[in-house]
């Protein structure tokens, strides 16, 4: 009889032992396969929360089925108390295991606000703006030019400003001068510190930097020049050969005159042809962007056309007087017009004019380029009609 308990016992074992293996290879199976997610979600994570209300709110979202599951993968994982605040795009179809790692890597918010700064060569405007996870698109709450602010600032953004999951980032455009940039930064109020000098001009990367509130607007300046030095260096180091100039310096000069004369990226390289071709001629560059930045040191824009005693007056950027480069860059230009600088098409080309599409014609001969002039020169008499 006990012989027969015993082996009743030991069979009731094997099978509860048999149930839970296959319970803890179905939970390690739920834990890691795709989870049921249809679309993309924000999940907002309040500071002092943990993974109790997390995965509640996962399995409200229809992001997890098994709310208990994920609870015990944390705890399998040893990442309970790495949670981290903030708002997490969670992309569909994403795993147990794959939020959890993007709940608890940490970094800045990825979905939910997003405040922006656009510093642009006209203007720089800041934006509020809201991240729908569905498409991947942002929506502008609200938009407006710190610059031209008179009172209070906009209550959205004030409002936003103090949420501790919203992001910042700021945007540099290609073509903005150092003054621009420092003047722009000055007037964003999530950063702090003083600048004393304007950086060397041409020696910032137009990008898009990720800050946090508080940030130093110094150190910003600092990520600008080592990003630029970089791009230089690399772009330096593939150079191609016999190009008329001899340092990496002379290249950013050459690089800025090109950004500055077309907005195209296609045409970059083209561009940046015909000045090397002019350079190896030794004819004048002979470029309007020069002489403009020659009267406004880079301090905001021209705001009319050049004047003809402006063009004969000798000034070291006035390049359809002196030989050569000017002194010193005349913006800050971004990796393609760098690249371009330094890797230029091998054309013929010695002169181009716009063309009336945005764009620019190009020609090998003076002949040739007076024509596309008198083909711009028909279509500005029509616009002006």
């Amino acid at each position: 009889m006990w012989r027969h308990i015993a082996s009743n016992a030991l069979s009731f074992l094997i099978v509860i032992l048999i149930i839970g293996v296959g319970m803890i290879a179905w939970g390690k199976r739920e834990f890691s396969q795709p989870g049921p997610l249809a679309q993309a979600v924000c999940l907002k994570v309040d500071k002092g929360s943990n993974f109790s209300r997390v995965s509640n709110r996962l399995s409200e979202l229809d992001a997890i089925t098994y709310p208990s599951i994920f609870r015990v993968g944390i705890e399998y994982s040893e990442k309970s108390h790495l949670l981290k605040a903030g708002s997490f795009l969670i992309p569909e179809e994403a795993s147990m295991s794959d939020i959890l790692d993007i709940v608890t890597r940490g970094g800045a918010s990825t979905c939910g606000t997003e405040i922006l700064y656009r510093v642009g060569v006209l203007t720089a405007v800041l934006q509020v703006r809201e991240l729908d996870p569905a498409t991947q698109e942002y929506s502008i709450s609200t938009e407006f030019k710190p610059a031209e602010v008179e009172g209070a600032l906009p209550d959205i953004y004030l409002a936003k400003r103090n949420e501790d999951d919203t992001r910042y980032r700021i945007a540099i455009a290609e073509g903005v001068t150092s003054w621009q940039i420092v003047e722009s930064l000055k007037m964003a109020d999530f950063l702090s510190g003083d600048m004393s000098d304007v950086p060397a001009e041409g020696s910032l990367a137009p990008d898009s930097y990720e800050v946090r509130p508080g940030a130093k607007r110094a150190d910003l300046i600092k990520a600008m020049q080592l990003s630029q030095a970089d791009i230089l260096k690399s772009a330096w180091d593939a150079r191609a050969d016999n190009l008329p100039y001899d340092t990496p310096e002379e290249a950013l000069i050459m690089a800025s005159i090109v950004e500055k004369e077309t907005g195209v990226a296609s045409e970059r390289r083209q561009v940046a042809s015909v000045f090397v071709n002019r350079l190896n001629k030794s004819m004048r560059l002979q470029t309007d962007p020069t002489v403009i930045y020659g009267i406004t040191k880079g301090q905001g824009v021209l705001g009319r056309g050049l004047r003809q005693s402006e063009l004969r007056r000798e000034t070291p950027f006035n390049t359809y007087v002196i030989d050569g480069l000017p002194p010193s860059p005349i913006a800050n230009p971004g990796r393609q017009a760098i690249e371009a600088a330094l890797n230029p098409d091998q054309t013929e080309f010695l002169f181009f004019v716009a063309d009336g599409t945005g764009g620019h014609a190009f020609a090998k001969t003076l002949q040739e380029h007076n024509a596309n002039v008198a083909k711009w020169r028909e279509i500005e008499a029509q616009r002006a009609n």
